[in-house]
């Protein structure tokens, strides 16, 4: 199944992240990471939307370990399941255990994915932090580093545009 999630049609009451804006919101993010004397060993992606995120932090961090955790909450715009669910294939445990993590995503809306998967990963015994590029007023859990606070919906440069297709 194909997922495309941005509306970015109608762009009015949107907040529009650009593919230079996400390189700005990065380094920023990072300083405010690397200012709170917090260093991370291993950075996880909330896949799919913490992917680009977590890529840029890890360079801007000079992490060397990454990996992801794979979460799906949102089916379409504002349209979620009842619950996140977790998918293969998972995480490698044994490599976390004890360790310092910084996990990613793109946005906490509700945070529900975000409670997830902190719950999940403290559960091994790591020290866990989490950055977003985006907080939303809704959310249950306010990450430990957030670029940017907004109500309105995103559209982030990755999903803008639905999903290429074959070449006629």
């Amino acid at each position: 199944m194909t997922a495309y999630h941005a509306d970015a049609v109608d762009q009015h009451d949107k907040e529009i992240l650009t593919w230079g804006g996400l390189g700005e919101a990065s380094r920023e993010l990072a300083q405010t990471i690397v200012d709170s004397d917090f260093d991370p060993e291993i950075i996880i992606a909330v896949a799919r939307g913490g992917m680009i995120p977590a890529g840029a932090l890890t360079y801007a961090l000079g992490t060397k370990l990454t990996d992801a955790i794979n979460v799906e909450f949102y089916t379409g715009v504002a349209q979620t399941l009842p619950d996140p669910v977790l998918l293969a294939p998972m995480l490698d445990t044994e490599s976390i255990t004890g360790k310092r993590l910084l996990v990613v995503d793109d946005v906490v809306d509700s945070g529900r994915t975000m409670q997830l998967v902190i719950k999940l990963l403290r559960g091994f015994g790591a020290d866990v932090r989490s950055a977003v590029l985006y907080a939303k007023p809704t959310t249950v859990v306010l990450p430990d580093f957030v670029w940017h606070h907004t109500a309105q919906w995103i559209v982030f440069p990755w999903s803008a545009q639905p999903p290429v297709e074959a070449s006629k």
